[in-house]
């Protein structure tokens, strides 16, 4: 079965087919050498300097603060779509519910990768020394030792995405043909690091039953799509804070923003992320609850 998903990149290639091939893409590169595993914390380290993509704001009392660009008007009612997501993330009748998270976490995969490859050339180790996502706030990096490491933009995001790419092809996490008596184990560091294992459990006071179970993959299944959906929030976050002034000189912030949205949305409905992980945005996440909100509200009324 092949799902269709909306088209967030302005290109004129044809859109992928997205059925059970996951990260079998074919214009990609083999597998690079697996970088240290993603499962780094929050680094409290040096307060990131505003960048091209803040604006001045000036508050009730006349001090001048610095307004993130992405929340500022129009750029934060850019959108592809004017409602809700809500339609579109909702498990379909008779799919599998491990089928359908791994094949959107893989089409998210793939156009965060895209999208990223637009502002790649101003995510440099010169612009970018710390993966940072707002003042204050960089992430860091678990290294070999399990040290907090903090790494260049580009650096982290380039481990983050071998990392996320390698597990989409590894047949033991994302099996490409279905086995239902798959019983397989594949426990993870990032699947130890996750957490709210609840919610891998579809059915409560049933052991042995999982997300994805019926599908052919392993118990650790979703526990690994919360590692990688968490780790692709990040990049978002990162591109969002820094290089939103990029994405709006492209004109291409309804996409972004719409493709966010959507994101999240998913998130939201298979609780794969936590609100910790999604703090570097609530602004804007709260923006765009306000909006779908309003709009609500407007259609009832006409």
């Amino acid at each position: 079965m092949v799902f269709g998903p909306p088209n967030y990149t302005a290109s004129t290639d044809k859109a992928p087919d997205y059925s059970r091939n996951f990260g079998r893409n074919q214009n990609r590169k083999g597998d690079k050498k697996p970088p240290p595993i993603p499962t780094g914390s929050n680094g409290q380290g040096i307060p990131a300097q505003p960048s091209a993509g803040w604006t001045p704001n000036t508050s009730s009392t006349g001090k001048q603060t610095m307004r993130p660009l992405m929340l500022c008007q129009p750029f934060v009612k850019a959108s592809l779509l004017k409602g809700s997501f809500k339609t579109i993330v909702v498990l379909p009748k008779y799919v599998d519910e491990g089928e359908w998270i791994a094949l959107n976490v893989f089409e998210f995969f793939d156009y965060l990768n895209r999208f990223y490859g637009v502002v790649t050339e101003f995510c440099t180790v010169r612009n970018c020394p710390s993966m940072s996502a707002g003042p204050g706030l960089d992430y860091s990096w678990l290294d070999a030792n399990r040290q907090p490491t903090r790494l260049p933009a580009p650096t982290y995001i380039e481990y983050v995405m071998t990392w996320i790419n390698n597990r989409l092809n590894d047949e033991t996490v994302f099996p490409t043909k279905a086995s239902p008596t798959t019983t397989a184990s594949l426990i993870t560091p990032s699947a130890h690091s996750a957490t709210n294992s609840g919610a891998s459990t579809p059915v409560a006071g049933q052991p042995g039953n999982w997300i994805g179970k019926e599908g052919g993959f392993p118990p650790s299944f979703f526990q690994t799509c919360k590692a990688i959906y968490k780790q692709m929030f990040r990049v978002f976050a990162h591109i969002y804070h820094t290089h939103f002034d990029k994405i709006v000189h492209l004109s291409l912030e309804a996409h972004w923003n719409s493709f966010f949205a959507h994101f999240i949305h998913f998130a939201r409905e298979f609780e794969l992320l936590e609100k910790r992980d999604m703090e570097p945005l609530k602004e804007l996440i709260d923006a765009f609850d306000a909006q779908i909100a309003a709009n609500s509200s407007t259609n009832k009324a006409t």
